[in-house]
């Protein structure tokens, strides 16, 4: 029970045998590796000032969120920053400790504001419920047979830097837990949802955004098989969620 978190919002218990501050010295040092050290990072231009924009505004609305909710504790190890890659990739992420990319690529996608924070909602709520840390607990368990949590950081700790990555890296697929995965999607788009409402963006956007998400996704996998949910799931159980979240959480400023 000592090892166990609730995630906000859902109040699920979930398992978290990584010390926090473990996990984001991980991610810094993936972080610095893969951000730090891209050439092709854009800084100052419209776009990535959006993202930064964006990434403010929801960063204002976690605080927000959880004083109000007496999690502010779970903050301490937040170092936020938010970073723009100049690359094709449809994609976001969010790793432990607040450090946000967004590709451009997901741009043509979102076309607005409004979507762009959908998104990064989304993947900021993933390290606000330690959705990592969960599955990287999962993982210490599953795949490197057994160890307490002492030994494998000091006697694997090439097997415990990989997992890391497979679980953090853009794009990682692996084999266990499908169905916490999907659980998990579903948790942050709920509280990814509630963040960009509070930072005042309209949850309605959600729909259409995920609308065109499905129209340019290619050679997809059945939802039985994947780590995220189908898109006409995820549409319907978000069209199911907006009405409460826009009543309770949206205030257009």
């Amino acid at each position: 029970m000592a090892s166990c978190k609730t995630v906000p919002v859902t109040g699920r218990r979930q398992l978290n045998l990584v010390p926090d501050a473990m996990i984001k010295a991980l991610a810094l040092t993936e972080y610095d590796s893969m951000v730090r050290h891209s050439a092709t990072l854009s800084q100052n231009d419209e776009r990535a000032q959006m993202v930064t924009r964006v990434g403010i505004k929801i960063q204002q609305a976690v605080t927000s969120y959880m004083q109000q909710n007496n999690m502010s504790k779970d903050l301490k190890n937040f170092a936020w920053e938010y970073n723009t890659i100049n690359e094709s990739t449809i994609n976001a992420w969010c790793m432990p400790g607040g450090k946000v990319v967004v590709y451009t690529g997901l741009l043509p996608v979102t076309q607005n504001e409004t979507a762009l924070a959908i998104v990064m909602g989304h993947e900021i709520a993933h390290a606000i419920a330690r959705h990592g840390n969960e599955r990287m607990s999962q993982g210490l368990v599953v795949s490197l047979g057994g160890l307490v949590l002492q030994e494998a950081l000091k006697e694997k700790k090439q097997e415990t830097q990989a997992l890391f990555l497979g679980l953090y890296m853009v794009g990682s697929n692996l084999a266990f837990s499908l169905p916490n995965s999907r659980m998990q999607e579903s948790e942050a788009d709920k509280l990814g949802l509630i963040f960009a409402a509070m930072a005042g963006y309209d949850p309605n956007e959600a729909i259409p955004f995920w609308q065109r998400m499905a129209a340019v996704s290619k050679n997809k996998v059945p939802e039985f098989l994947s780590t995220h949910p189908s898109d006409e799931t995820r549409i319907k159980k978000l069209s199911a969620l907006i009405p409460e979240v826009k009543e309770k959480y949206y205030h257009n400023n």
